[in-house]
């Protein structure tokens, strides 16, 4: 056995199994065929090494970051010229990830956390695209005329500890500017009751608010996204805004044993304890709305104020709505089948629901962040979590000042719900605002109405 340091390529077709039943033999003709006049000269000529190859993939070492990033890079970019005729679900694209690190040479074969990561990263890859560690884009940036986007800390399989990834496809828009209060973030971790690590970090100063939790986050990534950069700078203009990933997503631990209302209430005392936070409001979105809700309920000494937006007292099968239940049955199918595939049609299910109005680049970006925020078994049982909370009794014992507001057309929660939450809680007064998005994005109706709305009442509350 031979140990030493590598720049290590992991590559797998997408959709391999199905291209296979439809196309078998021409299929094979095309790959071998990119095989022979594209991908092994290119290695080659990268003075790269391909250690074993499977049916619908392959591994391979360089003794360059440099020559393993630009012959992935042009490979996809040949590929993407080459498959362009056929149609999409017929296309033979690529996934590639590409790591640094030692590897372990073994009678033919390749072992060690390198590869390991590696293998990560090609699974986080689009089809089509290259996924690169942190380590790899610090050597390569100023070297290669290639953009890669951040996609912040990733937490991946049987890998403990985050990896921060940057992506490239060959199709990618031009990477977006994040807000400058962004720089101010430190993520930082904490542990939960039960031992589970929970990612939280701080931007912005004021009254302190603490965000509950939400369909699915991740503090690093949120910054790039149209859908959530510009609503948490603005945010953060107006207060100190503390936010985490819930146990199971984002940059907290995926392999935990129990995703229920009792822990998510945990995780924000966890929180607020390690950030500091005494006396505070809470931002509850979506279902973050019945967390906050039970948090204040049980927690009335800590809590100054509750700013609730799209949200819900009850989960969609407690409200006796046959629509309601149908919509968490499709959800739990559209889960169940495709989370996890490189087609983003399942996800889209979500995203086409939370934001109708969304551009095509806004849809794109909250689609790819369920899908590095959480594993498919992750967001099913998130998602059966939040179909069945009920806060009702805590809403109605509560005397905090509260703002609800809620979207005219929001159709993931409807306004009917945000009204029956306003009316539960004694304190509280509801705002309606213009749109059809869950979500407040910049330059939509809603958002520059919700701001408006809430910065008085956090100057009459911050006391």
């Amino acid at each position: 056995m031979k140990q030493r340091l590598s720049a290590i390529l992991a590559a797998d077709m997408v959709g391999y199994s199905r291209l296979m039943e439809v196309d078998e033999l021409g299929v094979l003709s095309r790959q071998k065929k990119y095989r022979r006049e594209l991908i092994d000269p290119e290695i080659t000529r990268r003075r790269g090494n391909i250690v074993k190859t499977t049916g619908d993939g392959m591994l391979a070492t360089f003794e360059s970051v440099q020559d393993a990033v630009q012959c992935a890079v042009k490979i996809q970019q040949v590929m993407s010229l080459n498959e362009t005729e056929l149609d999409d679900d017929q296309r033979i694209r690529f996934r590639v990830g590409i790591n640094l690190g030692d590897v372990i040479f073994d009678e033919g074969d390749i072992f060690g956390d390198g590869v390991n990561v590696a293998a990560r990263l090609e699974g986080l890859a689009e089809p089509g695209g290259v996924c690169v560690s942190d380590i790899v884009h610090q050597a390569i940036q100023d070297r290669i005329d290639a953009p890669f986007r951040d996609m912040g800390g990733q937490r991946v399989k049987n890998i403990s500890r985050p990896i921060r990834v940057w992506h490239w496809s060959p199709k990618a828009a031009p990477a977006r500017e994040v807000p400058e209060i962004s720089l101010q973030q430190r993520v930082k971790f904490c542990k939960s009751a039960d031992g589970t690590n929970l990612a939280w970090a701080s931007t912005g100063e004021g009254v302190p608010i603490l965000k509950a939790p939400n369909w699915l986050n991740h503090i690093e990534h949120e910054w790039t996204s149209p859908v959530w950069g510009d609503f948490l700078s603005e945010m953060s203009k107006l207060c100190q805004l503390v936010r985490f990933d819930q146990r199971g997503n984002g940059l907290s631990d995926w392999d935990v044993d129990d995703i229920s209302e009792d822990r998510m209430i945990d995780d924000m005392v966890a929180v607020a304890d390690a950030s500091g936070l005494e006396r505070f409001g809470l931002l509850g979105i979506s279902q973050g709305s019945a967390f906050s809700i039970r948090f204040a309920a049980r927690y009335p000494e800590r809590v100054k104020f509750l700013v609730l937006l799209g949200g819900f007292l009850r989960g969609r099968m407690m409200r006796e709505d046959p629509e309601a239940e149908q919509f968490y049955q499709a959800a739990r199918a559209m889960v169940s089948s495709g989370w996890g595939s490189p087609n983003p049609v399942y996800r889209h299910f979500f995203t086409s629901s939370y934001m109708p109005d969304a551009t095509p680049e806004e849809g794109a970006s909250f689609d790819e962040m369920q899908r590095i925020s959480a594993s498919p078994e992750i967001a099913l049982r998130i998602l059966e979590m939040n179909a069945y909370i009920d806060a009702s009794a805590d809403a109605q014992s509560l005397k905090t000042p509260t703002l609800v507001l809620h979207s005219r057309g929001d159709m993931a929660a409807p306004i009917s719900e945000g009204r029956k939450t306003a009316r539960a809680i004694p304190t509280a007064e509801f705002i309606e605002l213009p749109g059809a998005n869950h979500c407040m994005i910049r330059g939509h109706p809603g958002f520059d109405e919700f701001f408006q709305e809430i910065e008085p009442f956090l100057k009459e509350n911050s006391d």
